[in-house]
C-alpha cells in the first residue's frame, strides 16, 4: 500500500477554532458523522438535545417491543405446528434413519431407516435425506430445486392429516397422529440463532435512530435483511421435518430478496461512508436497479441457474464495494476504508470459498449437501458478526471481534472440508482434519491482520514516552500558558495524526467518535496558568497517518498521559516553589547574618584598601542574595548587572573595558541560568585580573534565536590555553556552562591575548 499524502484533501476541516464554522459545517456534510460527533462532545447538553434524545428513545422502545412481538408471533406459530415427536438424521447416500422418539410406539423403532410416509387418502411420500432439508436457497441444482420445493409442500400437507402411517425398512408400517410441536420441540440451534436475530435487529434501529442520516439508515436495512436471514435459518434448523406447505417457497423469495437487498445497501454504504465519492447517487441507483431486476427474475424460483445467478452478484458486489473502498482511500486517507476494506475481503473471500465447495460438491451425495446447509448457516452468523463488528470498531469489543473470526474461519473449514472431499476423495476424517489444520493457520493470520488495523503500531516506547512527558513538563513548567501547545505536539508523537486541530470548547474527558477517525483530548488546566480561561479541546484526525482507527484503548492512553503531565507539572510545580522557599530563606539569612558581619567589619576596617575591599565584597554579597531572592531574572537586567560589576571590577584592576549587548528579545531567565552566566564572566573577568595583565578587555555579547554567545577577549601575557590546567576555576566555568546545555572554548589571539568563546544554544527557547 502506497503511503498516504500529508494531509486528506477529499473532505474540508470541519473542526475549526470557531465552533459555529464547525456547526455549519456539520449541517453541510452528509457522507460522516463526524462532524456532528465532534461538535456534540464539545457542546453542553441542552433542553433541546434532551427533547432530540427524548422522541428517539420513545420510537426506540417502541421499535423494540414490535420486533419482540414479532419474535414472539414468529415463536407461538411454530410452536403451534403439527409435526412427528421424533429425531432423524441421515443414513448413507438416501435414506434417514431414527435416532429417538417420544412416542411409545415408535421407540421400538429407533435405529430402523424409515422407506416412506403414506397419507390417509393414498399418497405416499418416499423418504430421503431431503425429507430433512427445508431451505431451496442453497441448492444448486434446477431441478433439485424445484423438486425440494415440491417434497416440502407435500410435507407439510401430510403433517397437517390427523394420522400418518410410517413404512420402515423391515417392512412393518405404524400408525402415528401428528402433534403440535411446542416451545421445547424449536431446539437450542433455534433459540441462539433468534436471539442473534433480535439482537442485529436492535443494534440496527439504535444506529438509525442515533444519528437517522442515509448511511445509518442503509447499515438498519442490512441489519434488518440479516436478522430475517437469521430467523428464517432458525426456522430451517428445527428438529424432525416439515414445516407449513407453503415454507420452502416463500424461504426462497425471502432469502432472495434479503441477500440481494444486504449487498445493494453495502454497495451504496461504501460509496457514502466514511467519504462521498464522486456519482455516487448514480452508481447507488444502478446497484439497486441490478438488485431489483435480478430479484424480480428470480423470486419465483424457477429461473434458469437460480443459485449461480444469486451467487455470483453476491460475489460480484463484494469485489465492487471492495474497490470502492480502496478508491475512498485513494482519495481520503481515512483509516475507516481500511478496515472496512478487510471486513469486505473477509466476508466477500469465504462466500466465495463456500460457493466453490458447494458447486463442486457431488450432486448425489445429499449427505455433503447437508454439510452444505451446515456451512452456509455458519457463513450467515459469520457474516451477521462483521455486521454487529462495524459500529463498534472504534471501541474495540474483544469478544465480538474474535468471535467474528472464529465464526469466519469455522466457514472456511466447513468449506475445505467439502473441497477435500469432493476434489481429493479423502475421508471424511481425513479431510475435517487438514481442513482444521489449515483453518487454525488462517485464523493466527487473519487475526494478526484485522486486530494490527484496529489497535496500529508504531506506539511509542515506554523510554520515548517518558522523555517526551519529560521535555513537555519542563515546557509547560516554563511556560504555562503554552500548555496546549505542548500537549499538541505530545499527542502528534504519539498517535501521528494526519490533521490536529484546536477546539475553543472543552470536554470533560477523552472521546473517541464511532468510526474511530476522530480523538477529541481536553486541554487540561495546570498549576500556573491562568483558571479564568478556558483550556480547550484538540481534535485529532486518523492516526497513524490515515492507516489505522482511534480505539477506546487510546482514549484511555490519552487519559494516562494528560494524568501524568498533570502529575509531573504539579510535582516541578511544588518542587520549585520549594526551591523558590529554600533560596529565599538563605538569601535572608546571608543578608542578616553575614551581611551584618561584613558591614561591622568595613566600619572596623585599619585602612582604607580593607575598607574599600569589604565595600565591593558586601556588594557582591547583596547581589547574590538579590539573585536568590527573584524566581528569574530579565536578560536586559541581568546584562546591565554584570556590565556594573565587571566594570567596577576592572577599574580597580586600572583595566579598560569595552562592552558590547544586543539581543533580538528580552528573555526571563531562570535562577539557574542567571547564577550560572553570573558565576562563568565573574571567574572569567577574575582570572583576566588575576593572571593576565591586561590593559583592554573586550566583552561582546550576542542573544539571537535562542542562542546566547559571549565573547571575552583581553591583551595581556596569556598563551597556549590548551595547556592549561583546569582546576576550581575553569573547570568551575566548563562545569556551568555544560549544566546550561552550552560549550566553552578558549583560544590564542594571533596578536596579544586569549579569546574565550561561550555558546549556550537553547537559551530561552522553552520559554
Amino acid at each position: 500500500m502506497n503511503t498516504p499524502p500529508a494531509r486528506p484533501t477529499g473532505r474540508r476541516d470541519v473542526a475549526a477554532a470557531d465552533l459555529a464554522a464547525a456547526e455549519a459545517e456539520a449541517a453541510s456534510t452528509d457522507s460522516t458523522l463526524d462532524s456532528r460527533w465532534v461538535d456534540q462532545a464539545l457542546l453542553q447538553r441542552s433542553p433541546a438535545m434532551a427533547r432530540w434524545m427524548g422522541w428517539r428513545l420513545r420510537v426506540l422502545v417502541l421499535l423494540a417491543l414490535l420486533g419482540s412481538l414479532g419474535v414472539f408471533a414468529l415463536l407461538r406459530m411454530l410452536s403451534s405446528l403439527p409435526h412427528l415427536d421424533a429425531q432423524w438424521r441421515t443414513a448413507g447416500a438416501s435414506s434417514i434413519e431414527l435416532v429417538a422418539t417420544g412416542d411409545a410406539r415408535l421407540r421400538l423403532k429407533i435405529g430402523r431407516l424409515l422407506r416412506a410416509i403414506e397419507m390417509p387418502d393414498g399418497r405416499r411420500i418416499e423418504a430421503d435425506a431431503a425429507l430433512l432439508q427445508r431451505s431451496p436457497r442453497w441448492i444448486v441444482s434446477d431441478v433439485e430445486r424445484q423438486r425440494q420445493i415440491e417434497l416440502q409442500e407435500l410435507t407439510g400437507q401430510a403433517l397437517a392429516q390427523p394420522v400418518l402411517r410410517l413404512s420402515f425398512d423391515d417392512g412393518e408400517r405404524i400408525d402415528v397422529a401428528p402433534v403440535p410441536r411446542g416451545l421445547t420441540g424449536l431446539g437450542l440451534v433455534f433459540w441462539l440463532l433468534c436471539g442473534l436475530a433480535l439482537l442485529l435487529y436492535l443494534i440496527g434501529v439504535v444506529v438509525a435512530l442515533a444519528s437517522p442520516n442515509l448511511a445509518n439508515l442503509l447499515y438498519a436495512l442490512v441489519a434488518l435483511c440479516q436478522s430475517t436471514n437469521l430467523m428464517l435459518i432458525a426456522t430451517e434448523s428445527m428438529r424432525g421435518f416439515g414445516v407449513a406447505p407453503e415454507f420452502a417457497r416463500l424461504d426462497l423469495q425471502l432469502r432472495t430478496l434479503c441477500d440481494l437487498g444486504t449487498v445493494a445497501a453495502v454497495l451504496h454504504a461504501c460509496l457514502l461512508h466514511p467519504l462521498r465519492l464522486p456519482r455516487a447517487g448514480w452508481l447507488s441507483a444502478g446497484c439497486w436497479a441490478i438488485a431489483g431486476v435480478a430479484w424480480l427474475r428470480l423470486a419465483p424460483g424457477n429461473a434458469t441457474q437460480h443459485w449461480w445467478v444469486i451467487q455470483g452478484l453476491l460475489i460480484g458486489y463484494g469485489v465492487v464495494g471492495v474497490g470502492v473502498l480502496s478508491w475512498s482511500y485513494r482519495r481520503e486517507p481515512h483509516p475507516a476504508s481500511i478496515v472496512l476494506r478487510r471486513l469486505g475481503l473477509a466476508a466477500t473471500g469465504t462466500l466465495l470459498l463456500l460457493t466453490l465447495a458447494v458447486a463442486m460438491v457431488s450432486r448425489e451425495s445429499l449427505a455433503q449437501h447437508t454439510i452444505a446447509t451446515i456451512g452456509s448457516m455458519i457463513w450467515y452468523v459469520f457474516f451477521t458478526s462483521l455486521v454487529l463488528l462495524v459500529p463498534f470498531m472504534s471501541r474495540s469489543q474483544h469478544l465480538m471481534r474474535e468471535f467474528a473470526m472464529l465464526a469466519g474461519i469455522s466457514t472456511v473449514a466447513t468449506s475445505l472440508d467439502l473441497l477435500f472431499v469432493a476434489v481429493f476423495a479423502l475421508g471424511q476424517f481425513a479431510s475435517l482434519t487438514l481442513s482444521l489444520f489449515v483453518s487454525l493457520a488462517l485464523y493466527a493470520g487473519a487475526r494478526q491482520w484485522l486486530v494490527s488495523q484496529l489497535l496500529g503500531t508504531g506506539v511509542l516506547t515506554a523510554e520515548r514516552m517518558f522523555e517526551s512527558l519529560y521535555r513537555a513538563a519542563r515546557e509547560i513548567e516554563a511556560a504555562p500558558r503554552k500548555a496546549g501547545d505542548q500537549l499538541t505536539r505530545l499527542l502528534r508523537e504519539l498517535f501521528e495524526p494526519l490533521e490536529v486541530v484546536r477546539a475553543p470548547r472543552t470536554v470533560s474527558r477523552t472521546r473517541v467518535a464511532p468510526d474511530g477517525s476522530t480523538l477529541v483530548v481536553p486541554v487540561p488546566r495546570l498549576p500556573g496558568d491562568n483558571a479564568g480561561e478556558p483550556a480547550g479541546s484538540i481534535v485529532l484526525r486518523y492516526a497513524r497517518r490515515g492507516r489505522h482507527l482511534f480505539t477506546s484503548e487510546d482514549a484511555r492512553l490519552a487519559d494516562r498521559v494528560l494524568e501524568q503531565l498533570r502529575r509531573a507539572v504539579a510535582y516541578d510545580h511544588a518542587v520549585e516553589q520549594g526551591r523558590s522557599e529554600e533560596r529565599a530563606r538563605i538569601a535572608q539569612d546571608l543578608h542578616d547574618d553575614i551581611g551584618a558581619r561584613l558591614l561591622t567589619l568595613m566600619y572596623k576596617a585599619q585602612t582604607p584598601e580593607m575598607e574599600e575591599y569589604v565595600r565591593h565584597t558586601l556588594q557582591d554579597l547583596k547581589t547574590l542574595t538579590r539573585g536568590l531572592a527573584k524566581s528569574n531574572h530579565r536578560l536586559s537586567h541581568a546584562a546591565a548587572e554584570w556590565k556594573a560589576d565587571i566594570t567596577q571590577r576592572l577599574d580597580l584592576a586600572h583595566c579598560e573595558l569595552e562592552w558590547s549587548f544586543t539581543a533580538d528579545r528580552d528573555i526571563p531567565l531562570t535562577v539557574v541560568q542567571w547564577s550560572g552566566l553570573t558565576r562563568v564572566l565573574r571567574e572569567l573577568v577574575n582570572n583576566i585580573i588575576a593572571h593576565a595583565q591586561a590593559t583592554q578587555v573586550q566583552i561582546v555579547g550576542v542573544y539571537e534565536r535562542g542562542r546566547l554567545s559571549l565573547m571575552v577577549v583581553d591583551d595581556g601575557i596569556g598563551r597556549q590555553p590548551e595547556t592549561w590546567s583546569h582546576g576550581l576555576g575553569l573547570g568551575g566555568v566548563r562545569k556551568r556552562v555544560k549544566l546550561l546545555g552550552g560549550e566553552v572554548r578558549w583560544r590564542e589571539r594571533s596578536v596579544r591575548g586569549i579569546a574565550c568563546e561561550v555558546r549556550v544554544p537553547l537559551l530561552g527557547t522553552r520559554l
